[in-house]
């Protein structure tokens, strides 16, 4: 009986452990991004997604569109995600690093980006097709087809191989 109590307990001392210890990560917003992602020497991402639609996505919204949750879950990150997650994202940025990379509490610092296996254990995301399609699809009444291969090659922002 002892033996079967204890294991009880250490069970459910476990399921308590991971439960107080699991963490939903925040949206910090790409002007943190830029900190890291702006330098020439790691391939300057944050200067190359500044010039994409994606980061104008806002702009493109016309009249009531702009406060259209139908609308802001695709064109701004801080539009389709839950609000108790923003710590300092904007829904101004339009489609920021952390729509495509998740968000970036977590996995923000130099010592985690540069192990991807915790970058990825802290909350970064490698984007897919799938997570592309959630946006770029015929429910959007601008859809005007979506070829993923196409589309990656011009959002393409690798960091640059060490010399």
């Amino acid at each position: 009986m002892y033996i079967k109590t204890l294991l009880i307990a250490s069970f459910l001392l476990f399921l308590g452990g991971n439960y107080l210890t699991a963490q939903e990560f925040e949206y910090i917003g790409a002007a943190k991004c830029k900190m890291c992602h702006n330098k020439p020497a790691t391939g300057a991402q944050y200067k190359q997604w500044a010039e994409t639609k994606h980061a104008k996505a806002m702009e493109s919204l016309k009249g009531d569109e702009v406060n259209n949750p139908k609308c802001l879950k695709c064109h701004s990150t801080a539009g389709s995600v839950n609000e108790d997650l923003i710590a300092t994202l904007t829904v101004s940025e339009g489609v920021s690093c952390e729509t495509c990379h998740g968000p970036g509490s977590g996995y923000k610092s130099n010592t985690i980006m540069k192990d991807r296996d915790k970058a990825l254990a802290m909350g970064m995301i490698m984007p897919t097709e799938k997570l592309c399609l959630e946006c770029h699809n015929d429910q959007s009444p601008h859809y005007k087809g979506f070829n993923y291969s196409e589309y990656l090659v011009q959002i393409s922002h690798p960091i640059p191989p060490a010399e």
